[in-house]
């Protein structure tokens, strides 16, 4: 047994240091310990609680902490923060048990500076210091402690318990329908699990990264550590930025929510919500490149002047390069900073927030572990802000104290997607089951160049070794993939793969599932997503379908389009999301629909970007996923998903060398129309040039020999 410990920052440094270093040596209980958390809200302002244990063994431990020799008004303290601790408690019913909290409250003062403690201690309020501490806390008992009731004051406290849960109120009058399977989803994954914690309450003096997958939890905890922040330090000038602007509205939502366990309002001038690139206008269209330009006098430019300065795909990273070059001297701006969705950013982004910052450099970057399947998603630390000018990194993890707020945070449970969810779009998005085209050569599409990537990810080998050239068996674990998750439903109601003659035949099983889904299952409209992977041709391929469910008076909208570019749900609509893939990121539903995935089989060029988007669609999904599409793609992915099925949701490959990756890398490259128009036009050349020399209309000795030797030397 052990004590989980978040460090949150403190008035009161050394009573808090010595009080957690006490506890950390502690095995005879187990618990959560905070410091500096949580912010209470009461009539007189903010109240943050000095330090606090919650414990299955002894309830929750309110500390009164001292620093220094003056122990004067204890008691009082104690009383006070017991007070408003209760009264934070009691609103949740699940703690109550009639008039009383079904968990003690315990109080104690600790001053670990005082040798002498007071003579006249009054029992009710105890006083404690190093040697008296440990003694103190073994009185204090809670009988029969439940571990749901634990839990629920965890949650309790940290303002989880609703901030997880669907926009609009639920209405549940089945106990099996999959409305009541979401809230029941929703009630269990409402406490933070201890990284978790650590992430939002612990800051740290220079940068903080928090890595993990998609469903982690990674813009809930920037969102609560924003909060935090600035409860903590409201004069403090704080931005949050992110790569998806539909992630604007979730960010405003959840800070407020949490702003409001303090009794506070958020001053948006301080706390503010910008997007990445930004533009002249109005504070709305406001960003953290355009502020760069605007505060250094440099040369800004918009995403058409970008795309006409810098190559394709590179035009945010190129701005953000061009004005770090321009700029003469860094002029600080914000005293903390922090981005979501970091792995869709370069490099040169995360060096432009470095220099917005003030001497103490709090950047805190957010991100996916993997960007494309194929790669780590970003550079390391040291490579990516550089060095000092005597040499050393910037920054740097490997060498800090391992007692301190950690500077590097791995978030490893995914607790949006259940593991069917999750190995099924891992499957795909790799081509671990894909047929080859090619006899004798491996279906696989892309593949990650450090095997170590899929244990960081939270899978464990069965079989074999992750190493390149060996065969291997990948499994998720519980403690990776929670099994509630997935128990709520049948496999093969978590996931469906559904095939269809023409898009007509598709529209109408979507469009009935949808009614369904609405009428008889309790869900929600905002439980509802669908997808269509092309952004391209999403506005086309979703009107007919939005038009039938007209037709039935089940209200749609296509995010981005007939919204502003920041909402993605419509919190006061009901109304249906319709998006293309891109969109989609950072955001989640119960049910999410997939339409027209026959493209993501067998692409003519861009497979691996394009079985990515469908990677990227399959974990937007809380609870379940309907993948659609036409045809014989749509046979021949269904074959990818039986494989998996067959292999009991486990992955089973040969790790390809460095040399197949390369390979692999090549032949599935993001080539542009004009490129695959020329690449056409090549085999289209060679294609002449054969049957010419078959049929006798062209000859060798008519073709110049330095040439067929270089064709020879391609060639191999």
């Amino acid at each position: 047994m052990s004590i989980d410990i978040v460090r949150g920052a403190s008035p009161k440094p050394a009573s808090r240091d010595a009080l957690v270093q006490l506890m950390a040596s502690q095995t005879d209980w187990s618990g959560q310990m905070f410091t500096g958390y949580p912010i209470i809200s009461t009539a007189e302002g903010p109240h943050p609680i000095d330090a606090l244990l919650v414990s299955v063994d002894k309830g929750i431990v309110v500390f009164d902490l001292i620093e220094g020799p003056d122990t004067e008004g204890y008691g009082p303290r104690q009383d006070d923060s017991a007070n408003k601790l209760e009264a934070r408690l009691r609103p949740h019913r699940e703690l109550m048990q009639g008039r009383d909290l079904r968990i003690p409250i315990h109080t104690v003062s600790f001053a670990p500076g005082v040798s002498t403690l007071p003579q006249d201690v009054d029992n009710g309020h105890p006083i404690t210091n190093r040697a008296t501490l440990i003694q103190a806390l073994k009185r204090f008992e809670w009988e029969n402690g439940e571990g749901s009731v634990y839990k629920a004051a965890l949650s309790a406290l940290e303002s989880i318990s609703t901030i997880r849960k669907t926009r609009t109120k639920r209405t549940i009058r089945q106990e099996d329908s999959r409305g009541a399977k979401l809230k029941s989803l929703e009630d269990s994954i409402a406490t933070l699990d201890a990284e978790q914690s650590k992430a939002v309450v612990e800051t740290v003096e220079g940068v903080q990264r928090i890595r993990g997958l998609a469903g982690s939890g990674k813009t809930i905890i920037l969102a609560l550590k924003a909060a935090y922040l600035h409860a903590q330090h409201p004069s403090w000038r704080i931005a949050v930025t992110f790569n998806t602007r539909s992630l604007k509205g979730q960010f405003h939502r959840l800070i407020n929510f949490s702003l409001e366990q303090t009794g506070q309002d958020p001053d948006w001038e301080n706390l503010r919500i910008v997007n990445a690139w930004g533009a002249p206008g109005h504070s709305e269209r406001d960003g953290v490149y355009y502020e760069f330009c605007r505060v250094h006098d440099v040369e800004y430019f918009d995403f058409q002047s970008a795309k006409r300065a810098f190559p394709r795909g590179k035009e945010f990273s190129g701005v953000c390069e061009h004005a770090l070059r321009q700029a003469r001297k860094s002029k600080s701006v914000y005293d903390a900073l922090l981005v979501d969705e970091a792995q869709d950013f370069s490099p040169a982004f995360l060096k432009l927030c470095y220099a917005l910052l003030d001497d103490h450099k709090r950047l805190v970057y957010a991100y996916d572990e993997l960007q494309n399947l194929s790669e780590e998603s970003l550079p390391s630390p040291e490579d990516i802000f550089g060095k000092n000018a005597d040499g050393s990194p910037k920054v740097r993890f490997d060498d800090l104290d391992g007692n301190e707020p950690s500077h590097d945070i791995i978030l490893k449970k995914c607790y949006r997607n259940s593991r069917p969810v999750l190995v099924t779009a891992h499957a795909l998005g790799f081509g671990i089951y894909r047929q080859s085209p090619k006899p004798n050569e491996t279906g696989l599409i892309q593949m990650f160049d450090h095997p170590r990537l899929w244990e960081e990810i939270g899978y464990r080998s069965r079989e074999g070794k992750l190493m390149e050239g060996s065969s291997v068996i990948l499994h998720r674990t519980p403690e990776s993939s929670p099994t509630f998750l997935e128990n709520h439903s049948d496999v093969d109601d978590l996931v469906l793969f559904k095939r269809f003659d023409n898009e007509q035949a598709q529209a109408d099983w979507l469009v009935e599932s949808i009614k369904n889904n609405l009428k008889n299952d309790e869900l929600r409209h905002d439980d509802v997503i669908v997808i269509n992977p092309d952004p391209l041709t999403t506005r086309k391929k979703v009107g007919p379908i939005r038009g039938r469910l007209l037709e039935m008076d089940i209200i749609s909208h296509l995010a981005g389009v007939d919204t502003d570019a920041d909402v993605f749900f419509q919190p006061d609509v009901t109304s249906v999301t319709f998006t293309g893939v891109h969109r989609a990121k950072g955001n989640e539903a119960g049910m999410v629909y997939i339409i027209n995935a026959q493209d993501c089989h067998s692409a003519a060029r861009n497979l691996a970007s394009i079985r990515n988007r469908l990677f990227t669609a399959i974990t937007r999904s809380k609870a379940w996923v309907r993948v659609l599409g036409i045809g014989h793609g749509m046979d021949a992915l269904i074959q990818e998903y039986k494989e998996l099925q067959r292999q009991n949701f486990e992955l089973k490959f040969t790790y390809p060398t460095k040399e197949q990756r390369e390979q692999l890398q090549l032949i599935h490259r993001d080539m542009t129309t004009a490129e695959h128009k020329q690449l056409r036009k090549y085999r289209q050349s060679v294609t002449d040039l054969i049957n010419d020399l078959d049929s006798g209309k062209v000859h060798r000795e008519d073709l110049d020999e330095n040439m067929i030797a270089r064709l020879k030397e391609h060639l191999g």
